[in-house]
């Protein structure tokens, strides 16, 4: 979809949802990730919030009081050290798969990089920076590394680098390139996910009863070779095997009607596509076997992971929990994502921290308790007219409630820091140098 149109159904989705469901939920543009939130993960019930446990003892101010001082604060100078976040702990299942989660701790997307897609560029190594502006460097790894980061997820897109289209035959020189940046993330001696991004399309995936046996060979090939590729790499590399599946263009792309026959359809082929995922890294043999693996429900939301559809896939080897849930939760969405939405979110207010931490309790009680490992691999807020006290607040509010869960979380980068877009950077990747040092400061504080 080119921006204009992203963008118009963006627009078009939130005003239908705020009509008919009195909830939020969008999509984002090309210049970030493809990721909205359900209308019902906004509407926590009064359960929910109880659950969350989770605000300062000034939660009792007023709602008018607290919107006054977030919008004073937001012009403040920011020190992580006042943010404190008295969380309820969680019981967390020990096994291999929730211990690896954990040890990921806090991660970052190398967004809007080896993701683009369909620039019509003559080279095609060119896509590297063709959104982002900036090659991914060693010394950008180690400055990542330095401030405490301990993942980097490099979402990748395939599409546009098939040497044989009609066979899905990866270019030589764009795999070689991806591997030579995943070894700027184990020279780190960091966590590093790949995975299939934007081939969202009708040309290569797309979880329809039409386009079912194509977007079978797509993932079954795909993952076949980068299975191959990395089949001698150790468990620092993980595979994610889908990106936000979910049906393009389509009323439903962005939430879940239980009721819609094309909903019901979609959930059981990416039910499938999860499955052949899963298989056919397995069988490709190595250190493959026991690799940790990613799967997302529908478009990757909470409600896609927790829909009565969804059926998480099975391991075909007696693995201590290797497969893992993948979420993304840009949440609450008025102040995460939306534009213009709001600039305000403060964990001195009770209703602020339950939107935002509603959905983890879902995915607790869903996965976590019963010993299924969870990574939250999207999330983040853009920047909103100066709005870094608030944005921080949010952002350690965010890991410590997650990690109290069990929960890792991976930031939303896409180099955007200023102007136009959707400004979700954090780090300028050419000059190496922090935007929002009090952001990064708190999460690793949150995750001592």
């Amino acid at each position: 979809m080119t921006r204009k149109k992203r963008l118009l159904s963006r627009t078009m989705m939130a005003l239908l949802l705020s009509l008919t469901l009195s909830a939020c939920g969008g999509q984002q543009a090309t210049e970030s990730s493809d990721t909205v939130q359900q209308s019902s993960e906004t509407q926590q019930s009064s359960e929910e919030a109880e659950q969350s446990e989770s605000s300062s003892a000034s939660s009792e101010q007023s709602d008018a009081g607290s919107q006054e001082s977030d919008t004073n604060q937001s012009a403040e100078a920011t020190d992580p050290e006042e943010f404190v976040y008295n969380v309820k702990e969680f019981e967390i299942p020990d096994n291999e798969g929730i211990r690896m989660v954990q040890n990921m701790k806090i991660g970052w997307n190398l967004g809007n990089s080896f993701d683009a897609i369909d620039c019509n560029l003559a080279d095609e190594m060119k896509y590297e920076s063709a959104w982002c502006g900036a090659n991914a460097t060693p010394e950008l790894f180690a400055e990542l590394k330095k401030a405490g980061f301990n993942t980097v997820r490099i979402p990748v897109s395939w599409h546009n680098h098939l040497s044989d289209k009609s066979a899905y035959t990866i270019s030589q020189p764009w795999l070689d390139r991806v591997k030579e940046v995943v070894g700027y993330a184990l020279d780190q001696d960091m966590y590093v996910i790949v995975n299939i991004h934007h081939d969202n399309s009708k040309q290569f995936i797309y979880p329809s009863n039409e386009y079912r046996d194509q977007s079978v060979e797509y993932v079954k090939r795909i993952w076949t070779q980068l299975a191959e590729a990395f089949r001698d790499y150790d468990e620092k590399v993980l595979f994610a095997g889908l990106n936000e599946p979910r049906l393009v263009g389509h009323n439903n792309e962005w939430w879940i009607d239980a009721n819609n026959q094309d909903c019901k359809d979609a959930i059981a082929i990416i039910n499938e596509l999860n499955q052949l995922f899963v298989d056919t890294v397995r069988a490709s043999g190595g250190n493959n076997a026991s690799r940790y693996l990613i799967c997302p429900g529908y478009d990757a939301s909470p409600d896609g992971a927790t829909n009565e559809g969804f059926v998480f896939p099975t391991d075909p080897v007696d693995n201590d929990h290797h497969i893992i849930l993948s979420v993304h939760a840009y949440t609450p969405y008025n102040f995460a994502l939306e534009s213009p939405g709001v600039d305000h979110w403060s964990s001195k207010k009770a209703t602020d921290v339950s939107n935002m931490v509603g959905f983890m309790n879902k995915i607790y009680n869903a996965y976590i308790q019963n010993g299924t490992p969870v990574i939250i691999d999207e999330f983040g807020a853009m920047e909103k007219n100066g709005n870094t006290y608030a944005r921080t607040d949010f952002a350690g509010c965010f890991i410590a409630n997650a990690k109290a869960r069990g929960i890792s979380c991976i930031w939303w980068d896409n180099n955007v820091t200023k102007g136009n877009g959707e400004r979700f950077g954090i780090i300028d990747r050419k000059t190496l140098e922090w935007q929002f040092p009090e952001i990064v400061e708190n999460m690793m504080k949150q995750f001592e």
